[in-house]
């Protein structure tokens, strides 16, 4: 191997303005300049090579990008552009790289050494980040500039393509930014016809010429209103595919119209619209006639036509329970306790909203009496402060009722654990039932609904506990077929007109480890993606269950699964596809390629979660035109042992007797499962001792010291003392004892909390009393382990 650079490249590698190294096969460098040497904070190569070998682990700050980069290395031969956050060797000062490598082997295809180069990039990654700051800062302040911000090219032949348009143009013009970019004259029909010649003379210019561009024009909007409105313009860049332009347009029809009023009125209404800046209004007590400026009007969103000068029309526009206050006021100013009149109220404006406005306003004019003759004043809108005022009282009943729902979750969950007791003493009971009467009797059929409608109360009380967030994910053994149909006819309802939905479903039980809700969801998901796609137009949705066999190269390529066999639920459309650099992208969370509004880029990152959380995988298949296709991987499961996918409804067969002298202490504080498991545990041959409460059972232990127990098993929801706390001080006063829990949700953390007190097993509360004499007898029948 050779010992250092090839002569011929020894003055390149030595002169490169950035890192370059040579590194064994094992990984430790061998050879570095200059450059890597400053970039690791030394001024010695020496000294960097020797920390580089002390410390070969300690470049990457995430050491899954090392293990990454190996990878890579070794598949391929090589890596280019490999980003990463590292620390220096120096003094651990954080900073970016971007890193090319490659192997050398000799003519056996051994590995040689490794080369590569190291490029300090921290200036350029806060250059983009700043960068991306920079741009979201400029979107949201386009959106707050009163008007419209935009971008255009302008093309050598005339023609127009927007490249940014901000949300202003919405209520200039009555349009979605994105209807202009789609449409770029649709502005431009926009124009009122003795200002369209202007459009191409402003055309011409900016082709001839860099030059800037600012003017006046109008608008005539579908319902007829004209507007008039302040363009500027300036280019930003010119180059073969046309000008870059950037600019603002205003709406100045108020102006314009103050404008025309003040030239109309006297001195007098010129210098108060000239200094007001508000909506104003002028009222004559005697003949109950009223000016109102443009501005107010506008405010509002009237037109003279629409009010007919007299204070009593804008009155009947105020909320009804905002007048008994505002004639108050009114009265207080003219009768002289107040010096000014002032109000706040809600005014109706045309298109049906309230309009806060501040009211001030003085009498100018009174009679020989001192009646009031004259007034004027002005209006102000404060909904913006009202709003926030409303957001603020918003947030503080959000509040309440956050903490409220979190008490209801409590509850929840509170009254859950007792209808699981409930629910286990109304099966247990139905067990005995339909035994005491015979497999013949009349009364077996009834008996049977009776048992269908609690199990479907146990599900019940499963959501209750979902919505009081003491669910965990539910892994159970189950075919995959039922969940599938399941949710396939929940979304046959829910089919976009135009969409068909195909399915190709195998006919084998295919059983799997799952959250059967979960599952479902992903389905959904995806199958709501797939249609989505089709932006209205009509397509065909097919959805696949079938078993699939994956070799190595499948598997790999899948990244995380093992060859062997797996469940394979298919769901692919029609429609448009999706290119490759969106596919690189399409499970990152809040990544969405729908308009703004219409998704939350949440979808598939939630399916590809669950995938990742049932130790399965997906894959996409899509190109633009030729339609997508997801496939999830699920590990197949074993058939033997899977649960029965309907509830059975026959009577239980008489169980095997119990050998005499089996003990089983049962603990409940619920008093009718105490009495249905005691008699059910001895109609199968035990003998039973039962108690209420954990304290109980302490205590009868402690009285009895030699009385023989083979098991005994606990609630752990009880008042007092918990079934683990019980299981505690049993084994502190019996060592040996088994000791069994039931709980109606067995979450991983009880499962934990008893391991770490020895419990043998924690056991689900049963949909029916058979069961759990099948688990006590199941436990009694394993030698302990301890």
């Amino acid at each position: 191997m050779p010992s250092a650079p090839d002569a011929d490249f020894a003055t390149l590698f030595h002169f490169l303005p950035i890192g370059a190294y040579r590194s064994s096969a094992e990984g430790r460098m061998l050879h570095a300049n200059e450059q890597l040497a400053r970039i690791n904070g030394f001024r010695d190569v020496a000294e960097l090579i020797e920390r580089a070998r002390g410390d070969p682990e300690g470049w990457y700050v995430d050491p899954a990008r090392r293990v990454e980069f190996r990878a890579r290395l070794a598949r391929d031969g090589e890596v280019r552009g490999f980003v990463s956050e590292v620390k220096r060797r120096h003094d651990g000062e954080r900073m970016w790289v971007s890193e090319n490598a490659h192997l050398v082997r000799d003519a056996q295809g051994r590995v040689l050494f490794y080369e590569g180069t190291v490029e300090d990039i921290t200036g350029r990654m806060a250059e983009q980040k700043l960068m991306r700051e920079q741009q979201d800062r400029l979107q949201a302040l386009a959106d707050q500039i009163p008007g419209t911000v935009f971008s255009l090219l302008i093309r050598a032949d005339g023609t127009r393509a927007y490249r940014f348009v901000s949300s202003g143009v919405r209520e200039m013009y009555g349009f979605e930014p994105e209807d202009l970019m789609r449409d770029p004259m649709l502005i431009a029909r926009y124009r009122h016809p003795d200002d369209v010649p202007r459009l191409g003379a402003e055309t011409q210019a900016i082709l001839a010429a860099k030059v800037d561009l600012a003017g006046e024009f109008r608008i005539v909007l579908p319902d007829g209103q004209v507007k008039w409105l302040y363009k500027r313009s300036c280019e930003v860049s010119r180059d073969e595919e046309g000008v870059q332009r950037v600019g603002v347009l205003l709406d100045i029809t108020a102006r314009k119209k103050a404008e025309e009023a003040l030239r109309e009125n006297e001195a007098l209404w010129k210098l108060a619209l000239e200094s007001a800046g508000e909506g104003v209004w002028d009222w004559n007590l005697a003949t109950g006639e009223e000016y109102l400026s443009d501005s107010l009007l506008a405010m509002y969103g009237y037109s003279r036509d629409d009010i007919q000068g007299v204070a009593a029309d804008l009155d009947a526009r105020t909320h009804p329970d905002d007048i008994p206050a505002m004639v108050e006021a009114r009265r207080a100013h003219f009768e002289g306790p107040a010096p000014l009149y002032r109000n706040e109220h809600r005014v109706r404006a045309k298109d049906g909203r309230w309009i806060w406005v501040l009211t001030r306003g003085m009498v100018i004019s009174r009679d020989e009496d001192g009646r009031p003759l004259r007034i004027v004043g002005t209006h102000t809108d404060i909904t913006d402060m009202k709003l926030a005022e409303e957001q603020q009282r918003t947030l503080e009943v959000q509040l309440r009722e956050s903490q409220k729902m979190e008490a209801i979750g409590t509850l929840a969950g509170g009254v859950a654990h007792d209808f699981n007791n409930l629910l286990a003493a109304i099966l247990g009971n139905l067990v005995l039932a339909r035994e005491d009467v015979g497999a013949d009797h009349p009364a077996q059929e009834s008996l049977a609904e009776i048992n269908r409608a609690a199990i479907r109360a146990r599900q019940l009380v499963q959501q209750i506990l979902t919505f009081s967030r003491r669910g965990a994910q539910v892994m159970e053994h189950q075919p995959l077929l039922p969940l599938v149909e399941e949710a396939l006819g929940l979304m046959r309802s829910l089919l976009p007109a135009g969409v068909r939905l195909v399915t190709r479903l195998s006919s084998e039980p295919l059983p799997a480890l799952v959250d059967g809700t979960q599952l479902q969801q992903v389905l959904m998901n995806l199958c709501t993606n797939a249609w989505q796609a089709f932006a209205g137009r009509p397509g065909e949705v097919t959805v696949a269950l079938e078993r699939a066999e994956l070799d190595a190269a499948r598997a790999l390529q899948l990244g995380v699964l093992e060859p062997g066999s797996y469940v394979c639920l298919s769901v692919a459309d029609n429609g448009p596809g999706i290119d490759e650099v969106t596919q690189r992208r399409v499970f990152e969370p809040f990544f969405t390629t729908k308009a703004p509004g219409t998704g939350t880029g949440l979808g598939l990152a939630v399916v590809h979660g669950i995938v990742k959380a049932h130790r399965g995988a997906i894959g996409l298949t899509s190109q633009p035109g030729a339609g997508t296709r997801f496939d999830v991987y699920l590990p197949l499961a074993a058939s033997a042992g899977m649960p029965a996918a309907s509830v059975s409804v026959a009577p239980s067969a008489p169980a095997t007797p119990v050998p005499a002298g089996r003990h089983v202490v049962y603990v409940d504080d619920y008093e009718a499962l105490v009495f249905l498991v005691g008699r059910l545990l001895r109609k199968q041959g035990y003998r039973v001792s039962t108690f209420e409460s954990g304290e109980a059972v302490i205590d009868w232990l402690k009285a009895h010291p030699g009385e023989p127990i083979d098991l005994l098993v606990t609630d752990q929801n009880m008042p007092g003392s918990s079934g683990v706390e019980v299981a505690r001080e049993v084994h502190r006063l019996r060592p040996g004892l088994r000791v069994a829990i039931v709980s109606g949700h067995v979450s991983d953390a009880l499962i934990a909390e008893a391991a770490r007190v020895g419990v043998d097993d924690v056991l689900a509360k049963q949909d029916s009393m058979d069961e759990l004499g099948n688990a006590i007898r199941g436990l009694l029948d394993t030698d302990p382990v301890r």
